[in-house]
């Protein structure tokens, strides 16, 4: 059974993303040290102990749809409402509606728990945040009066819907239609695919966030609005009114993540109300709905990259405590007593130890990433002028590879997992084939990695004129220093192969960074993916080797070097064949597209 590990999301929070300054300094007003250890404790707790044994009851029954209604899996409503009522749904959101106004980097590592216990469950409430973030900032001062409260406590949920039939990633041509009304009203028309938690049995009313386009709408993305669909009409008063006439015709039948119900949603089709049309108002401005929707997206992106950590941290465990149990051969240099006909358990075989340590470091590696991403949206939010303008671009450049690099090493680390558990890897019984059909959607959804890495390398390379990139390269760069200098015969190599790994990645940027300056974007894009992956294995080495030289005397200080090692001298090697990937891989790839014909 999964247990948090608390006290290894703690360390990587304070001493590897800066929480720990950060709150010494003030950034964060008078929360303390002693409450962020509160809080993950409590979420640790609540993760392990209530969330994670009903992950595999969601597993197996799944969403069901009758009549229109969705059940979710049973004990599933009473779970949300336990985890409403601890107020877990307001960490970050501004005091005023209710919430805790509390830091990013806390919220992304409670999610991180949840998911870890249950990403199908986890879902729900991560979209409902996503939507309290676009109605915070573009909302109207009426509607945030009427919704924000009670999504903030949780008494309501948010979705949000982009996906058509035949519009996925490019949204320019999606087809739902809002029509004005003399009340300032709307009426949705259309249908919407793939829209996670948008009908269910947990929640009183379920806010749709809806991308339509007007009747005279510029063509293209251009001319995409957003609007604010409850299912149930909302009184004056507060109260739930009349239903909406929007309903779910049907729940997709899925690879993974069967608990969360993935809907598809009909806006207008008149079974409910005297007149077609589902009711709506307009978030933001008219023809201006794809930059609300992105303040939900940007977000929700690094909080799909915690479901890959998330995901290759409970796989991870299942696998260590399969090693431990298991017996099979016997170990090389093995003397252990006790065991079935002198067998070993197969975590002693060198192959299987090189395979979990291999998971420990990659999931590792993709935390620290994430919480660092976490950390530069904070201070985004607590700094000013050029600074702030530094974190957000620093925030702005690590989201896609947080995304990106978490969701790979995800599938990766629960690939891994099965493979430790041999055979009974491939049963259903043991659970870790479960870790694997739900973490395969990751690097699917809120724009696939491929997306990220178009966005990484064309978006967010440049900005600044490529000197965010150099700078940070730059500070990676101190870091393999620091190692050097420390003189700490337990790093090894691990100075040298940082060094090293670093200059790939510089050359590999400033080539990026030249092409597209000369218009070769095709050249450039060709090698996108191969650069995404390459800087999150650099930034894995980097933030290990951080880890490795804080040491707060809690005693493992040694395991951490020794993990760090072991990442330098056994996985860092790959990023020189992705730095010719990207620099030398264009025309290869140009040349062979005959064999697709």
């Amino acid at each position: 059974m999964y247990k948090a590990p608390v006290e290894e999301i703690a360390f990587t929070l304070n001493h590897v993303a800066g929480l720990a300054e950060a709150v010494e300094i003030g950034r964060f007003g008078d929360l303390s040290t002693d409450l962020v250890e509160a809080i993950l404790e409590e979420a640790g707790r609540f993760a392990g102990n209530e969330m994670a044994p009903l992950g595999e009851i969601g597993d197996k029954q799944g969403a069901r749809l009758g009549d229109g209604e969705v059940k979710t899996p049973d004990g599933w409503p009473d779970l949300y409402r336990h985890w409403r009522e601890g107020g877990w749904n307001g960490l970050t959101a501004p005091e005023e509606f209710g919430g805790q106004n509390l830091p990013h980097m806390l919220n992304v590592a409670a999610l991180e728990m949840w998911n870890s216990a249950s990403m199908a469950f986890a879902l729900a409430p991560t979209l409902t945040m996503g939507a309290i973030e676009a109605l915070v900032a573009h909302g109207s001062d009426a509607l945030k009066s009427k919704y924000l409260e009670k999504m903030v406590s949780g008494e309501w949920t948010g979705t949000m819907n982009l996906t058509e039939p035949h519009a996925g990633s490019d949204l320019g041509v999606l087809k739902t239609r809002a029509e004005r009304r003399d009340d300032g009203t709307y009426r949705i028309f259309g249908q919407k695919i793939f829209i996670t938690w948008g009908e269910h049995d947990a929640a009183d009313n379920i806010i749709h966030l809806v991308l339509a386009r007007l009747p005279d709408a510029p063509a293209g993305t251009r001319g995409i609005s957003l609007f604010l669909v409850p299912k149930f009409l909302v009184e004056d008063d507060g109260s739930l009114g009349a239903r909406n006439d929007v309903f779910c015709h049907s729940i997709e039948h899925k690879l993974g993540i069967h608990g969360s119900p993935t809907c598809t949603m009909i806006y207008g089709d008149g079974k409910f109300g005297d007149e077609k049309g589902a009711i709506g108002w307009l978030v933001g401005e008219e023809n201006k709905g794809l930059a609300c929707m992105f303040t939900m997206m940007n977000n929700a992106r690094l909080a799909v990259g915690m479901q890959g950590v998330a995901i290759a941290e409970a796989a991870t465990q299942k696998a260590i405590a399969y090693a431990q149990e298991r017996t099979q051969g016997r170990a090389p240099g093995w003397s252990g007593s006790g065991q079935r006909e002198g067998m070993s358990p197969i975590i002693e075989h060198p192959d299987i130890a090189r395979t979990l340590i291999t998971m420990k470091a990659l999931t590792q590696g993709a935390r620290a990433i994430c919480y660092a991403c976490a950390y530069a949206t904070d201070m985004s939010h607590h700094t000013e002028g050029d600074e702030a303008r530094h974190w957000a671009e620093r925030a702005a450049l690590l989201t896609p590879v947080a995304k990106s690099f978490a969701t790979d090493i995800g599938v990766d680390v629960a690939s891994l997992g099965i493979q430790v558990h041999g055979g009974m890897g491939f049963i259903e019984e043991t659970g870790a084939a479960r870790y694997l059909r739900d973490a395969r959607i990751a690097p699917i959804y809120e724009g696939t990695n491929g997306i990220q890495a178009i966005d990484l390398v064309t978006r967010k390379l440049p900005l600044s004129s490529g000197e965010q990139m150099r700078g940070f390269i730059g500070e990676l760069r101190e870091i393999a220093d620091r190692v050097s200098t420390s003189n700490l015969p337990a790093f090894g190599e691990t100075s040298d192969r940082l060094k090293a790994a670093i200059a790939a990645l510089e050359t590999a940027t400033n080539w990026l960074l030249e092409v597209q300056s000369a218009g070769r974007a095709v050249d450039a894009l060709a090698g996108a993916t191969a650069y995404q992956r390459l800087f999150g294995l650099v930034l894995t080495g980097c933030y290990l080797a951080k880890g490795g030289l804080a040491d707060t005397g809690d005693g493992k200080v040694d395991k951490r070097i020794a993990l760090c090692r072991f990442m330098a001298e056994n996985l860092l090697a790959e990023t020189s064949a992705l730095k010719d990937r990207v620099v030398s891989g264009a025309a290869s790839l140009e040349a062979a597209r005959a064999v697709l014909a």
